[in-house]
């Protein structure tokens, strides 16, 4: 089986280090590169062609609302919205903007797998 080709994107660089670690450790996943802004996220897409887009939504430079929309825009890959906002409003402003899922921040890594597992079928 091939590993699913993610790329990570939050701000914070704690989040990107431990979740990067959980998700490689499940053999599923291989972490391409990682992003700290919707801008960055943006440039390594279009350069890495990653499976999947695990992004958070609330960032400095570029939040990952408009990030997602200028990503799907211009590359197949999909996109999930990984967020500590589990309100309705940011649900559908997230799919508004081409999210293709919606993680909350702090759910088991194997949930989170299981997420971007579902995204490559």
């Amino acid at each position: 089986m091939t590993a699913i080709r993610v790329l990570l994107v939050d701000d914070v660089e704690q989040v990107r280090r431990d979740l990067g670690t959980a998700l490689t450790l499940s053999g599923e996943v291989e972490i391409v590169s990682e992003a700290a802004n919707g801008l960055e996220a943006i440039r390594l897409t279009q350069a890495l062609q990653p499976d999947v887009v695990l992004m958070d939504l609330e960032m400095p430079v570029m939040d990952g609302y408009e990030a997602a929309r200028q990503i799907k825009t211009h590359c197949p890959c999909k996109v999930i919205a990984l967020t500590v906002h589990d309100y309705e409003s940011a649900r559908d402003k997230a799919k508004r903007s081409g999210v293709d899922a919606f993680i909350v921040k702090g759910a088991p890594v194997q949930s989170i797998v299981q997420t971007i597992s579902k995204q490559k079928e």
